[in-house]
């Protein structure tokens, strides 16, 4: 039976199509997809109803080599911290978002009204003007940062978890890896939504067809390209880069990984949370049927969509 599109989904990314005017990007023209992935989040942003109930404080980290990165602390209004938080690492295909936008801002609000969960977001830099390591270190810095600040903050940071989705949750997981081999600051979970986790995702899927893909194998060629440089293509490539190539996979936090049956990423998702489990990590997969790339963004209000952000949220309020 061939793969089809949930309807309900089907119908939000027309939807957001119509509204979007930007023009789709030339392969390897960066600044273009920059233009693109602003319109398409902009309107993305749209559909989703405001989150009240949500406080923000501004605050920056300075890294190693100098840059001072804004941050973003979200917590629910008029309540006492529950001592737990998460770090949400925003996608936006490693190298088509170059700042977080407005639709990650009503994005980590809805995390928060609805798990209490408080969290912190950084504006890591992205490539191909900083290629990896630096995307990934950036994120690091900013665990770091909040298990220093956990005191003030009402954390106990034995109680933080690493979140993103798309390249954020690639990051999440590189973040993982390199807490557990640096005796890093202590993650209790790693949620990870439609993760991309391996650059050797390029020869297309028969099975999976092409007019339905929100994020297509040549966009993910560009994407890597950018992060990886010269060192696209090569067997030795970091694991920190890409966490489908670590070896070992022992002692890592807990996993929560999900993704669509549409989505590129989906085998290599399923993948990795089948190696998770072999390793002795306690792991959460879900594969929702219909499903591209992006789904909950461009259809907020669906019935697959909320049916995940409950999943989410349920592994949140356990941390």
């Amino acid at each position: 039976m061939a793969l089809t599109i949930d309807p309900e989904i089907a119908a939000a990314v027309v939807a957001l199509t119509t509204l979007e005017t930007a023009q789709p990007p030339a392969p390897g023209d960066i600044a273009a997809r920059r233009t693109h992935a602003k319109a398409f989040f902009d309107s993305a942003a749209a559909a989703w109803p405001p989150v009240h109930g949500v406080d923000v404080e501004e605050h920056s980290l300075t890294t190693a080599d100098g840059a001072v990165l804004p941050l973003r602390w979200y917590r629910p209004s008029h309540v006492d911290p529950p001592g737990s938080a998460m770090l949400y690492l925003h996608g936006g295909a490693m190298c088509g978002l170059e700042h977080v936008g407005t639709i990650y801002d009503v994005m980590v609000r809805e995390y928060v009204a609805a798990s209490g969960v408080p969290a912190l977001t950084v504006d890591y830099r992205v490539a191909p003007e900083h290629p990896h390591p630096t995307p990934v270190l950036d994120c690091y810095a900013a665990l770091q940062w909040l298990a220093d600040e956990a005191g003030p903050l009402g954390v106990d940071p034995d109680r933080i978890a690493v979140v993103g989705d798309s390249v954020g949750a690639g990051l999440a997981a590189g973040v993982a890896l390199m807490a557990r081999d640096r005796g890093g600051p202590s993650i209790v979970l790693q949620l990870l939504v439609y993760p991309m986790l391996d650059d050797r995702t390029t020869r297309p899927d028969p099975h999976m067809p092409p007019e339905l893909l929100v994020w297509t194998y040549g966009d993910n060629v560009v994407a890597w390209s950018a992060l990886l440089g010269d060192r696209a293509d090569d067997s030795e490539v970091d694991p920190y880069a890409a966490p489908a190539r670590a070896a070992d996979l022992t002692a890592l936090p807990a996993a929560y990984v999900d993704t669509g049956d549409l989505d590129i990423f989906r085998d290599e998702d399923v993948q990795y949370a089948r190696r998770l489990a072999a390793a002795g990590v306690p792991t959460e997969l879900h594969v929702y049927p219909g499903c591209p790339h992006g789904f909950d963004v461009v259809g907020p209000g669906t019935s697959v969509s909320r049916q995940a952000m409950a999943n989410r949220v349920r592994r949140l309020r356990q941390i």
